[in-house]
């Protein structure tokens, strides 16, 4: 037998659209819930952007999935983790001494124990290279105890410098330009070869010590 709609009764109808209503908004608060929701499963994506170099969208990654976990004691640990390894990591793309914590966490006393106890690596004062390597070629590489580097930018420019010289003595106006140009050209380079080999070293002491606060934070994974 065929039921037309305008056999079924009101309260009938009224049950449909209930029912219809309510499937739609299941269906839209699925679709709008994020997709990093998990806190473990953000963790670990962020360690991956992490050990990529791409610290931003880490601590964006990690501060998201922080402000969508429901408050109460069960998340604590997870909070406290996301915080503290945003906190970090935000520190290491900054290149700051002390990180800046938004939460309170374990981690924090045990980073805080470390940086008492392991003090940041002293700069290695790239200008003083730099400075060093414009006086004289190569005395920048010495300063920095890299001396067969040193050698090396001696060699380089010295015979250049001297020909130059030799060129000026004798009044050869274009040679003399050349060899001065070449002479400018290698001593500059090796000016510029001590400032980035100082900042470089700076960089490299930064994270290892920055790679022994994370170890002593007690947070898991390796973000390098």
């Amino acid at each position: 037998m065929n039921i037309c709609p305008d056999s079924l009764g009101p309260s009938r109808v009224t049950q449909v659209a209930v029912g219809v209503v309510a499937q739609c908004l299941i269906v839209l608060l699925l679709l709008a819930a994020p997709a990093g929701a998990d806190p473990g499963t953000a963790y670990r994506a962020a360690m991956d952007l992490a050990a990529q170099g791409r610290d931003p969208e880490a601590v964006a990654r990690l501060r998201g999935a922080l402000d969508a976990l429901p408050a109460g004691a069960d998340s604590g640990e997870w909070r406290g983790w996301l915080a503290s390894a945003a906190a970090l990591l935000d520190m290491r793309h900054d290149l700051r001494l002390q990180p800046t914590f938004t939460e309170a966490a374990p981690a924090i006393e045990r980073v805080n124990g470390y940086l008492a106890t392991a003090p940041p690596p002293e700069r290695g004062r790239p200008w003083v290279a730099a400075l060093c390597g414009a006086v004289f070629p190569g005395a920048g590489h010495a300063w920095l105890g890299r001396w067969r580097d040193g050698v090396k930018a001696a060699t380089l420019v010295c015979p250049m410098f001297l020909l130059t010289v030799w060129a000026w003595r004798r009044r050869m106006g274009p040679v003399t330009v050349f060899f001065a140009a070449v002479t400018v050209w290698l001593w500059s380079g090796t000016v510029f070869s001590a400032y980035s080999l100082a900042r470089r070293g700076d960089l490299h002491a930064y994270l290892a010590w920055w790679q022994g606060v994370w170890q002593a934070s007690g947070l898991p994974g390796r973000p390098w």
